[in-house]
C-alpha cells in the first residue's frame, strides 16, 4: 500500500471515529435530558424512573436520527395543495419528519403510560414542547377576556392534540409550526361560535398599546 492510500485509510478511520464519538456524546446529552425530566417528577420508584427514562431517551434518539437522515431536501420542492404557495424548507422538513413510523410515537406513549400517571405524562409532554399549551392558552384568555368554560375546553383539547403531535419533531421551529395548525383550528372554532377572531385580536392589540402608553 502506497503512502497516498495509507493517508486515505487513516483519514477515513479518523473521521469515522470522530463521528462515532460525536454521536455518542449527543446521545449522552439526550439521556441526561430524559433523566432530568424524570427526576423533576419525584416518582420515588426506581424501576419506573429507569424504565421511563429509557423510553424517553429512545424516543429522543430515534426522532433525532430520523430528522438527520431525512433532511428537508429529501422532499421534492413543490406547492402546498391547500394554499398554492411554494413549500418552504420548514414545510418540507415537517413533511419529511412526519413520515417517521407511527410506531415510534406509540412506543413513547405506551411506555409513559406504563410508568407514569396522567399528570406526570402531561408534564413530560410539556417538557418536549417547553410549556406551549399553558402559554398559548394564557394568550387566548388575554385576547378573549370572556372566554367561556366550553370554549376553553375545546381550545385546550386542540392544544393538547398539537402537543402530542409536536413531540415527534426535533426542533422548536417545527414544534411551533405544528401548534400554528391548531391555533388556526381554534380561531376557526371561535369564529363558528359567534366570535370574530380578527376583531378580538385587533382589540387586544389596542389594549396592549394603551397599557404600554400608561407605563411611559
Amino acid at each position: 500500500m502506497n503512502i497516498k492510500n495509507l493517508v486515505i485509510v487513516f483519514a477515513t478511520l479518523f473521521l469515522t471515529v470522530n463521528l462515532s464519538l460525536a454521536q455518542e456524546n449527543e446521545e449522552a446529552k439526550l439521556r441526561e435530558k430524559a433523566e432530568n425530566w424524570i427526576r423533576e417528577l419525584n416518582i420515588n420508584n426506581k424501576e419506573k424512573e429507569t424504565q421511563a427514562t429509557e423510553v424517553i431517551t429512545t424516543h429522543l434518539i430515534t426522532v433525532r436520527n430520523w430528522h438527520n437522515d431525512h433532511p428537508y431536501d429529501s422532499v421534492p420542492a413543490g406547492i402546498n395543495p391547500a394554499t398554492g404557495q411554494q413549500l418552504s424548507e420548514l414545510d418540507r422538513s415537517i413533511i419529511a419528519d412526519s413520515a417517521m413510523p407511527r410506531s415510534v410515537h406509540e412506543a413513547l406513549m405506551t411506555g409513559l403510560k406504563a410508568n407514569l400517571d396522567e399528570s406526570q405524562i402531561e408534564a413530560i409532554l410539556d417538557k418536549y414542547t417547553i410549556g406551549k399549551v399553558a402559554f398559548t392558552l394564557k394568550g387566548y384568555h388575554a385576547i378573549v377576556t370572556d372566554l367561556t368554560a366550553e370554549e376553553e375546553a375545546v381550545i385546550l383539547k386542540n392544544l393538547k392534540e398539537a402537543r402530542e403531535i409536536a413531540v415527534d419533531f426535533k426542533n422548536m421551529k417545527q414544534i411551533s409550526a405544528i401548534f400554528e395548525i391548531y391555533k388556526t383550528k381554534n380561531e376557526q372554532y371561535l369564529n363558528s361560535n359567534g366570535r370574530n377572531w380578527r376583531q378580538l385580536y385587533k382589540d387586544y392589540g389596542k389594549r396592549m398599546k394603551a397599557e404600554k402608553a400608561k407605563k411611559q
